[in-house]
């Protein structure tokens, strides 16, 4: 399969580069029956790649085939406006040509609520139409089966039932994923006491916590998270599964674009991706794979530096980001065989060959880092950054732990204190979200927090959507007027200053001590309307969930996203290599009888 589609692919590179047009005379007869001259062009391209005539000439009636039916495609679109899409099926199934993305649940035996059709590298949504979708003519579609099912099942009930069960469990698992990571994004959000509560972070390279404008956390948290997931499942071999995750990570990157050249999680994502295109034997199918590994190729330079200087700098050395080059060489590698790029191939593959030998491991070195104390995936982490070396590998390790045990024992510290810091602002009477807006832009320092607040009373309206409250007194009581005016204020600001602030005496005296004995005008039109109150509605996309048995919910779905996400920080860079080894003996044997085909001929 492999060589045939190397073959399609030197031949419609001949045919571009000779400018002939198979869908017209001599090689196609007004029936559209294919022409004497196509034998004759099939004898001068099977010399030129000197192999056997009749599949050169079988493989270049196929391309023949697909142009008059592209064409035939082309004049039904404009005189009828209706789109052809080009369907890349599972591989136990042919490819189609429909008119209607939606019959190919029809025509195969799918079930709509179980299938995931990728278009243009977005997946494809039932709910919307397909040119709200960008969805235009002879575009390739992938679909991705989220059930397993086999053609006898179809004639036993019980089976079927089986499969049907399985099915829904992986799309619950699905939407049980996309919770959990909005539950985590929202408690990163939050303030939440570290030792109760699990919550996502954003670290850097050494493990320290780095601050993201709030436009932005949030979609690089839910971009991270699906990520971690997909990673999960590709470990697991559930690609159909892994695909649509990784395609939900690569959405929510690109809502954080500053970022993406100073990190190297996008580039990774993007050998991910591709990584699995390959393994559901569908790389051929979307267009993008050669710019997503230029695109990694790219991030790996930015965030790296030429020559891996900027890592060498940052962590003293760049062994265990060679497993990252190696992949992504195998990669470019498979793509330009696919592409019937065979030179190119096989420089990509040799790259990656050495590099396996580089990174191959020792198994006894293993064991012997074992017999100390450490994990298999440390060791050989430690391993490919020290050459290596045992002796050096386990000081390597040993440091990392305490350099790590440290790191996260001054990011939990430092997260109670913002805590204590949230608490005492809320004590005085501030929300819990003006305490954290304020603490935010005050860089943590709760003086200069409080100063904030002071300065900016409007900040007050940020209230907690389950906050007492939200909804203000139409009239303070004559009590908390009389405190005011005893403390000197007048009676009509004071009464005014209440009602902005709820009836919180202290929030109303300390606002008009700061801004001498005033309400500012912003919070004087706020006072006299009360419809003006912001709403405290969550985010869209953010359901408000019942504190019932949906908190059950929550938390199997926050568990089981917690159960993927890795416990050592390199996890991504920790591979055996075992895939690539069998991938890359795989493809040079068909570079080489390429090749040794030509020479012996």
């Amino acid at each position: 399969m492999a060589q045939k589609k190397y073959l399609q692919a030197k031949l419609t590179q001949f045919l571009r580069e000779d400018r002939i047009q198979l869908w017209k005379p001599p090689y196609t007869e007004e029936n559209k029956e294919v022409g004497l001259a196509l034998k004759d062009l099939a004898k001068r391209y099977s010399e030129r790649l000197e192999c056997c005539e009749n599949e050169v000439e079988n493989i270049i009636e196929e391309i023949r085939c697909k142009a008059i039916e592209r064409g035939t495609g082309n004049e039904h679109y404009r005189t009828t406006g209706i789109a052809t899409i080009e369907v890349f099926l599972p591989p136990r199934l042919r490819k189609l040509t429909l008119h209607l993305f939606y019959r190919i649940a029809e025509t195969f035996g799918f079930q709509e609520n179980y299938i995931k059709i990728v278009i243009n590298k977005k997946q494809l949504q039932l709910g919307k139409s397909l040119e709200e979708q960008g969805v235009t003519h002879n575009v390739k579609a992938m679909v991705l089966e989220l059930k397993q099912s086999e053609e006898d099942v179809r004639r036993n009930l019980q089976l079927e039932e089986e499969e049907q069960n399985e099915a829904e469990q992986k799309e619950k698992r699905i939407q049980r994923t996309k919770r959990g990571l909005e539950i985590l994004a929202e408690r990163a959000e939050m303030v939440v006491d570290p030792e109760t509560m699990p919550y996502l972070d954003i670290a850097n390279q050494t493990g320290r916590s780095i601050r993201i404008p709030p436009s932005e956390r949030k979609a690089l948290m839910l971009a991270m998270g699906y990520h971690e997931k997909g990673r999960a499942f590709l470990k697991r071999k559930e690609y159909g599964i892994a695909l649509p995750c990784l395609l939900d990570a690569d959405r929510y990157f690109c809502e954080c674009k500053e970022l993406l050249d100073t990190v190297d999680n996008y580039a990774v994502l993007q050998l991910d991706i591709v990584w699995c295109y390959f393994r559901l034997e569908q790389l051929e199918c979307l267009d993008d794979a050669e710019k997503k590994l230029n695109l990694a190729q790219t991030c790996f330079t930015n965030c790296y530096g030429e020559n891996h200087q900027r890592l060498v700098n940052i962590k003293g050395n760049c062994g265990k980001e060679k497993v990252l080059f190696l992949r992504l060489y195998l990669l470019q590698g498979i793509r330009n065989y696919h592409s019937g790029n065979g030179e190119e191939a096989r420089e990509y593959l040799n790259k990656a060959r050495q590099l396996f030998k580089e990174l191959y491991i020792d198994p006894s070195k293993v064991h012997n880092l074992l017999q100390l104390g450490f994990t298999a995936q440390e060791a050989r982490l430690g391993l490919r950054a020290c050459d290596g070396n045992v002796d050096h590998a386990a000081t390597h390790i040993s440091n990392r732990r305490e350099e790590l045990a440290q790191i996260r024992k001054e990011e939990k510290e430092k997260r109670k204190r913002r805590l204590e810091s949230v608490n005492t602002l809320r004590g005085m009477g501030y929300s819990t979200q003006a305490a954290k807006q304020a603490l935010h832009q005050a860089r943590g320092n709760l003086d200069d927090a409080l100063k904030i607040l002071l300065s900016n009373p409007h900040m007050w309206w940020l209230q907690d959507s389950d906050s007492e409250n939200n909804s203000r007194q139409a009239s303070p009581s004559q009590e908390s007027i009389d405190q005011l005016v005893y403390m000197g204020f007048d009676t009509v600001v004071a009464e005014a200053a209440l009602r902005v602030f709820a009836g919180n005496v202290q929030l109303a005296a300390q606002t008009l001590a700061h801004h001498g004995g005033s309400l500012p005008p912003d919070l004087q039109f706020s006072g006299e309307d009360s419809s003006s109150t912001p709403s405290t509605s969550p985010p869209r996309g953010i359901p408000r969930v019942p504190a019932s048995t949906d908190e059950d919910m929550e938390t199997e779905a926050v568990n089981e996203i917690l159960e993927d996400i890795p416990e050592h920080e390199e996890d991504y860079l920790d591979s055996t290599l075992e895939d690539e080894e069998v991938i890359i003996a795989e493809y040079l044997s068909y570079v080489d009888r390429t090749s040794s085909a030509t020479k012996d001929n």
